[in-house]
């Protein structure tokens, strides 16, 4: 029989390969196919949620030098159809016409509020002032944020994510990715955030929620006093998002919003590549200071998928130089199944969120080179020993050395 004929080495590359598909497997569908069955559940009303009773909320946004994201955006979240809420815009040091434009829909809307952070903030991230004032100023005992460059997909965001305000829940974690446009920046950006929300977002769906992202979440304002807002992580210019909530979240305060209502777009003025690494670098920083062990099993999924990769190629190459053509179409066909399921869960959150674009073949690219890509911002950051803009004011902590 020809499998009499397999050498050793093809036996432990097929063996080694069989172990990291079934690895993958359950990253496949423990984790990433978390908001699809979630969604699922929703529909067959397994899920309770508020009804009629929703408490009124504080929408608080940071603006700076950004008049341009407020005039396209700002109105959608005023807008929101929901019985009591206000909006709370925190001026960090803009000179453009921010102020301006505030006052003007002041007029408009009652339920808008402004602020400012003040002149020369030396031992603080800006952002996190501006947060902490708009917390402070906020008449709510639920706190909804997003930011200037985001607009939510209805005016039913606010419902959606205040359904989940039960008396257990502390946390409300929502999905956000960037408007579509055309061109290959756009779509790398675009899966890249599909691919980040799967992993957070599924790791809270199966009860471990490590992160946030501040462009669509909610907590109770007592949480921000309860653990003394961001004193634990002032040095650190980021983490106000994903770092607060890795501190107050567990399994049984955090709830998870995936309705095509509570979708928040990127659709600001501008975003560029340069802005997509900015914000790239300050989560890979930022995820170095996180408890739990979510960071290192969401690591291992991308070392055993590159590796199951790897094998593959190897396999397919020592079957090929022996003639051994039964161990390359086992390969193949074992290669090709994990691909089609990685493809089918993929596309099903994209539908479920309401991305317009799918992922077949772009999707065997973007597996290799999202992880390279963050491999590469990761050399960028250590490059400039000498910019010290993750840490503030202290030359002795640097996080690019």
């Amino acid at each position: 029989m020809e499998i009499l004929s397999f050498n050793i080495v093809e036996i432990i590359l097929l063996s080694v390969m069989g172990l990291l598909f079934i690895i993958q497997l359950f990253y496949q569908y423990g984790i990433y196919n978390r908001i699809h069955a979630h969604n699922k559940a929703v529909k067959k009303n397994n899920i309770d949620f508020l009804d009629d009773d929703l408490p009124p909320v504080s929408i608080i946004i940071r603006a700076c030098n950004e008049s341009a994201n407020l005039k396209k955006n700002l109105e959608s979240v005023l807008q929101q159809d929901y019985p009591a809420f206000e909006v709370i815009v925190v001026n960090d040091g803009s000179t453009d016409e921010s102020e301006a434009y505030l006052n003007e829909l002041r007029n408009k809307y009652d339920n808008l509020y402004h602020s400012f952070t003040p002149e020369k903030v030396r031992n603080l991230s800006s952002k996190k002032l501006a947060l902490t004032i708009g917390i402070k100023a906020s008449k709510y005992d639920w706190v909804v944020f997003t930011e200037a460059n985001c607009r939510p997909s209805s005016d039913q965001w606010l419902r959606a994510m205040a359904r989940n305000f039960t008396t257990t829940t502390d946390i409300v974690l929502g999905y956000s990715n960037y408007f579509y446009k055309k061109g290959w920046q756009n779509k790398l950006a675009c899966f890249d955030m599909l691919f980040q929300s799967m992993r957070y977002l599924g790791m809270a769906l199966n009860s471990k929620p490590y992160k946030g992202v501040g462009r669509n979440m909610a907590y109770r304002k007592k949480l921000f006093y309860e653990n003394k807002g961001f004193s634990k992580y002032l040095e650190l210019f980021r983490g106000e998002d994903d770092l607060f909530i890795n501190e107050v979240a567990n399994d049984m305060n955090t709830r998870v919003e995936t309705s095509k209502d509570s979708i928040v777009w990127i659709d600001g003025a501008e975003y560029t590549k340069l802005d997509w690494k900015k914000d790239k670098v300050s989560y890979m920083v930022t995820s170095h200071f996180y408890h739990g062990s979510q960071r290192f099993i969401l690591g291992f999924e991308t070392l055993t998928r590159l590796l199951f990769i790897a094998c593959f190629i190897a396999t397919a190459i020592v079957s090929a130089l022996n003639f051994h053509w039964l161990v390359a179409g086992i390969a193949f066909v074992v290669w090709l199944t994990r691909l089609l399921l990685s493809m089918s869960v993929v596309n099903k959150a994209a539908r479920d969120m309401k991305e317009e674009r799918r992922y077949y073949l772009s999707l065997l690219y973007f597996e290799l080179l999202l992880p390279w890509q963050s491999k590469i911002f990761s050399h960028s950051r250590l490059a400039n020993k000498n910019n010290n803009c993750v840490y503030i004011n202290n030359p002795t902590h640097n996080a690019w050395s």
